[in-house]
């Protein structure tokens, strides 16, 4: 078999340009650029403004099928789209999502896509970049001691210690700290109470950060987030505790989207990282509607699989932006379709047709489910140098039979070349216009009726189940005012269910809620199915032991 270089190999030798030059590709002149070095770039707000009355380009959405442990490679596709459609001779870029340090460390090793569909320079990409990451955690932490200043000096506003919603963060995987006790030792350093930490991605700040469309919305969203309820549990504001302004201003120049480019020198906005669990797993909003003035077409992605990536970015990115998109892109693989199939991890390099044909159920499902909201899907089958042509045939066949295109992709092998037939294809039924999207549910729906009928549309179940306590929750949120507010499901990524280990395309089961969490900054109401961790832990043997330095001083071991 032939011996290919790794990630990291193939991003240290790519031909990058200045990034000046990957501008110009999108009319940007030198000037509008806050330059970080030579290869990346922040756009300036003032160039954002001006083109703001620019015709849209065509809006791809790229998911997937539910994710498992041999991998769909959803970002690598994205990617190689994006130099398949310009290897043809279009106008396009991609949006994507920044990476979180605590899966580089830990499952992942890095997120900048794989092969020779990556987006570059791979290492500064999944480190410090360009200290947004680190802006959006000091932001959060801010708000975290603001509120405990405040009740340490005589706490007017009332706050009850025992009612405050609103933890730390930081952007790491540490088990240690989901629950912790802060406010110990003396009068002098605070009230001791119970708290926690969450994994920085998964702050409502970040939500709120992706979703705002300007800075005075920024300011606006984070003034209505809710930290804790007073003793006579009334909600309390950020902006009660006049946060909302010093927030603001420390994520000024964060909220400017980050340029770069990919292997082959295309444009790429990377901007804002929500957790695809407890948020919408989405780039930000800015960074989306800014690529649509620039390009005619703009690829973009969504966390995990389409049941909770690109449900989210219908329901919630795009009812709350106004945007329309024109494609989806489900991607699948061999592998992964037969893990769907019954097929253990350790056997799947051995051909096996019936167990592909077997876990194209799953993919059915997704397809199903994308036609829900009104845009045309094309499935794309992320190649594998070890995949066999009856197991591609065989999805093929299925896919026909559902009345949709599959292409078959090799952009992970052949980077943009690789991916010309799915760019034609995609392209074609972009400029098609047979696009009637519609988001799943109305706004005026209960959040009750919001959550189960996302169970029983997306994820087949029969119904959803709470105790006394989480319907009360319910309940009082619409009497608050929340009713409106889309809600955003947290449930595992690897099952249609709430087990991950039930995989395929399940029906009739029931969603258990275990509780209901209250996004007022992000305007949605997130929905806690089964077991979701908000601070993720290491593994055994995290990414983190195999990343140095070379006898260059270089950056080794990401892949």
């Amino acid at each position: 078999m032939t011996a290919y270089p790794s990630d990291l190999e193939i991003a240290n030798a790519a031909n990058k340009k200045p990034i000046d030059e990957i501008a110009s590709v999108l009319d940007i002149n030198e000037k509008n650029l806050i330059k970080f070095g030579d290869d990346k770039a922040k756009l300036n707000s003032d160039f954002i403004d001006s083109v703001s009355k620019n015709e849209n380009g065509k809006l791809i959405l790229v998911t997937a099928i539910s994710p498992t442990p041999a991998g769909e490679g959803k970002t690598t596709t994205s990617v190689g789209l994006v130099d398949g459609l310009c290897h043809i001779g279009k106008k396009a870029m991609i949006c994507l999502r920044e990476p979180s340090l605590g899966p580089c460390f830990g499952m992942k090793g890095g997120a900048a896509g794989g092969g020779y569909a990556q987006v570059i320079p791979m290492t500064d990409i999944n480190l410090h970049f360009t200290g947004d990451f680190h802006a959006i955690g000091a932001a959060h932490n801010l708000l975290s001691a603001l509120i405990d200043n405040h009740i340490h000096w005589d706490n007017e506003l009332n706050i009850d210690p025992r009612r405050i919603t609103w933890k730390r963060v930081v952007d790491m995987n540490d088990r240690s700290l989901r629950d912790i006790t802060c406010g110990l030792g003396g009068t002098g350093n605070g009230i001791p109470r119970q708290s926690g930490f969450d994994i920085t991605v998964a702050s409502e700040i970040m939500a709120v950060f992706c979703l705002a469309s300007d800075i005075e919305d920024l300011q606006k969203r984070i003034g209505n987030i809710v930290i804790g309820y007073t003793k006579s549990n009334e909600p309390v504001r950020a902006s009660q505790l006049k946060a909302d302004g010093a927030i603001t201003a420390l994520l000024k120049d964060a909220f400017q989207p980050n340029l770069v480019q990919t292997l082959e020198n295309n444009p790429a906005f990377m901007h804002g990282g929500p957790f695809a669990n407890i948020a919408h797993g989405c780039n930000s909003v800015v960074s989306t509607k800014t690529a649509l003035k620039l390009a005619d077409y703009v690829v973009t992605e969504a966390g995990f699989g389409a049941d909770l990536g690109a449900e989210k970015f219908f329901d919630i990115k795009c009812r709350k932006s106004g945007l329309k998109p024109d494609a989806v892109v489900l991607v699948a693989t061999t592998k992964a379709l037969k893990m769907h199939g019954g097929v253990k991890k350790e056997d799947l390099g051995t051909e096996n047709v019936d167990a592909v044909t077997l876990g194209c159920k799953n993919l059915e499902k997704h397809v199903e489910n994308i036609n829900k909201f009104g845009v045309p899907v094309v499935v794309a089958i992320n190649n594998y140098v070890s995949d066999t042509e009856k197991e591609h045939i065989a999805i093929i066949n299925f896919c026909k039979n559902l009345g949709v295109q599959c292409k078959i992709s090799s952009h992970w092998e052949k980077g943009g070349q690789g991916a010309s037939e799915l760019a034609v294809e995609v392209a074609k039924v972009a400029d098609s216009n047979m696009s009637e999207f519609n988001t799943l549910y109305e706004d005026a729906m209960s959040l009750w009726d919001k959550t189960k009928y996302i169970a029983q549309n997306i994820y087949g179940a029969q119904d959803i189940i709470a105790d006394k306590r989480v319907r009360n929750q319910f309940k009082t949120l619409e009497d608050d005012g929340f009713g409106s507010y889309p809600v955003c499901m947290a449930k595992t990524q690897y099952s249609f269910s709430t087990d991950p280990l039930l995989m395929g395309a399940p029906t009739g089961h029931e969603v258990p809620i275990r509780e209901v969490r209250l996004s007022a900054g992000a305007e949605f109401v997130v929905v806690v199915c089964g077991e979701i961790m908000t601070m993720p832990g290491l593994p055994r043997v995290p990414a983190a032991e195999a990343i140095g330095l070379d006898e260059n001083n270089k950056i080794a071991g990401l892949f």
